[in-house]
C-alpha cells in the first residue's frame, strides 16, 4: 500500500478501502484479546490504583509491519500514560482505538505569510480535536495539512491503538518526528488571512520530548493484518 503516486481518485479509493479494512480489525486478530478482556472488566480509579503499584510498564510499540511505503504497527498505553505532541511531516495515518479509552488532543498549523510571523518561533495552529475516545470508535484519517496532523494521546484506561503510516518516518527522506508544546509567549488569539480573520488561535512551538517518555518496543506476535 502505497498513497504517494497514485490520482486523486484512486488515492481517494484505496484510501477509503484501507480505511474500511482497518475499521474491522479486532484485538483478536493482532493477538491482544486477553489485554482487551482486561480492560473491558475495568472498574475505573479502584483498577488504576491497584494496577499502579505493580509498576505500570512504559508505553510500548509493537511494529506488525515496516517497509518503504507504509508502516503498520501498535501502540500499547498504559492508564495516564502520554504520548505528547507530536506530527507526521508529509504523512498520511490512519489510526483505530482497538480497546480503552484514550483523550485526544489535535492541531493543524495556520498557513501564514508575511514577516511578522515568519520571523516567530512558534506557529499558529487550530484545534482539530480535543475529546475523549473510547472503543468502539471509528477509524480517523490525518493527512500532510488537515485533520490533526499534530496529536497528543493520554490514556484514560489501559488502551491500544493500531496506525498505518504512508510514508513512513524517515530521517533520510526529511521525516523526522517533531514534538510541540504550547508557547508561553505573548502572541495573538486572533490572525488576519486573506480570506478572514481566524480567532481561537493556539501557538505551538518545537521542543525536545520530556525526558520521562519511554517507548518501548516490543515483539509483535499476532497475525499480519491483511491490508
Amino acid at each position: 500500500m502505497s498513497f504517494c503516486k497514485v490520482s486523486l481518485n484512486a488515492y481517494e479509493e484505496r484510501l477509503e478501502k484501507v480505511r474500511s479494512l482497518l475499521g474491522k480489525i479486532k484485538p483478536l486478530d493482532v493477538g491482544l484479546e486477553q489485554e482487551a478482556q482486561i480492560v473491558r472488566n475495568w472498574k475505573g480509579a479502584d483498577s488504576e490504583s491497584s494496577v499502579v503499584h505493580q509498576s505500570m510498564p512504559p508505553i510500548t510499540y509493537l511494529p506488525v509491519h515496516e517497509c518503504d511505503s507504509f508502516s503498520i504497527g501498535v501502540f500499547w498505553m498504559p492508564p495516564s500514560s502520554i504520548i505528547p505532541l507530536h506530527n507526521h511531516p508529509g504523512m498520511t495515518v490512519l489510526s483505530k482505538l482497538l480497546y480503552g479509552s484514550v483523550h485526544v488532543k489535535s492541531y493543524d498549523l495556520i498557513s501564514v505569510a508575511g514577516p511578522c510571523y515568519s520571523s516567530q518561533v512558534a506557529r499558529p495552529a487550530k484545534v482539530v480535536k480535543d475529546c475523549e475516545m473510547a472503543d468502539p470508535y471509528d477509524t480517523t484519517v490525518l493527512y500532510p495539512t488537515s485533520g490533526g496532523n499534530i496529536h497528543s494521546f493520554k490514556a484514560i484506561t489501559p488502551c491500544a491503538i493500531i496506525d498505518i503510516l504512508s510514508p513512513p518516518y524517515s530521517s533520510e527522506e526529511g521525516r523526522d518526528c517533531a514534538y510541540f508544546r504550547r508557547s508561553s509567549a505573548d502572541l495573538p488569539g486572533t490572525i488576519e488571512m486573506q480570506d478572514g480573520t481566524v480567532s481561537d488561535v493556539t501557538w505551538l512551538e518545537e521542543c525536545e520530548p520530556p525526558e520521562d517518555f519511554v517507548i518501548r518496543r516490543g515483539v509483535y506476535s499476532g497475525k499480519v493484518p491483511k491490508i
